[in-house]
């Protein structure tokens, strides 16, 4: 095995793009976004791969803002839809499917206007992510459950959660967990994120991701290559923001258990082995990536349960 010690990367510091966060609100006019969307784009002239970011149930999309900006800054055009806006619009799994493929169906034709001056989307390059019910979202939009005209090259849940315990009935719609190995049709590389604490119940009602429809379900199901991280002592919220704003703020914090150290770590974690993944399959470096597999102590905070299949 490769020397520890010359395992190194960067993919856990701020990369070296500046980059540009804005909010674009939606309108029937034509050309305009379906959904409002957050965007997080470098602002250097080129041609950069895009990210399809799905959030979580009853979250904002900026509430991710320094977690995409981590990704954006080295090197990806981040797009995180608000698929819908809590409380008034509680949408359900299968409209939250159909609004990401209304969106991921838009953006060939309309993120090119709202980027900056010289920035251009690589569609050829197309990762497809999401967190919590999001990252349900995003392995549905992969298995087909809704038509999309864009080929999406990647998939990366962060968290994924199916429903509320083990059982089918259990599962909110879409319905995609068989509990049968590799039985997901997804013909891409697929890197999943699950937390140690997310399983964990507060207040003695149920957890945030319950075992038998998180992120190990979704790791087992998918077929090689694949890989899968656990982030043994942080929650299901602490890749968010540290202090979102409002009431939805507020429950985003609270409603899970959380970790007891900062976030920040977690949120270079997360971002960091996202860069990693989309750098070994975009642009052929499989250097990042390797150094985390061989020696996951070099992450900010402590993985465990580090596994990939690559056959």
């Amino acid at each position: 095995m490769e020397n520890m010690s010359t395992l190194v990367t960067d993919v856990f510091e701020e990369g070296k793009f500046w980059v540009a966060d804005f909010t674009v609100e939606t309108s029937y006019a034509p050309g305009k976004p379906p959904k409002s969307l957050f965007i997080v784009s470098p602002t250097l002239q080129g041609s950069y791969p895009v990210v399809l970011f799905l959030h979580g149930f009853c979250v904002v999309n900026s509430f991710y803002s320094s977690l995409l900006r981590h990704v954006s800054s080295h090197g990806y055009i981040v797009v995180a839809p608000q698929l819908y806006l809590p409380p008034n619009d509680m949408a359900n799994g299968s409209e939250e499917l159909e609004n990401a493929a209304t969106v991921t169906n838009w953006l060939s034709k309309g993120l090119q206007a709202l980027l900056p001056t010289n920035v251009q989307p690589d569609f050829t390059k197309v990762a497809l992510a999401g967190h919590s019910r999001g990252g349900k979202a995003a392995f549905a939009l992969a298995l087909g459950l809704a038509h999309t005209a864009l080929k999406f090259s990647l998939l990366i849940g962060l968290d994924p959660v199916a429903g509320f315990s083990r059982c089918k009935i259990c599962q909110t719609p879409p319905i995609i967990l068989t509990y049968f190995p590799r039985t997901f049709n997804i013909n891409m590389p697929v890197a999943v994120i699950g937390t140690g604490l997310g399983s964990e119940p507060r207040y003695l009602i149920l957890s945030c991701a319950p075992r038998g429809v998180n992120h190990n379900e979704f790791y087992e199901e998918c077929k090689p290559p694949r890989y899968h991280f656990v982030t043994t002592e942080y929650g299901h919220m602490d890749m968010l923001d540290d202090n979102p704003n409002g009431l939805l703020g507020m429950a985003a914090n609270c409603s899970c258990v959380n970790g007891k150290g900062p976030r920040e770590p977690m949120r270079k974690c997360v971002g960091g082995i996202m860069v990693a993944f989309m750098r070994a399959y975009f642009g052929g470096n499989r250097g990042d990536l390797k150094a985390i597999l061989l020696d996951p102590e070099i992450a900010p905070v402590k993985l465990d349960s580090v596994e990939f299949d690559e056959e």
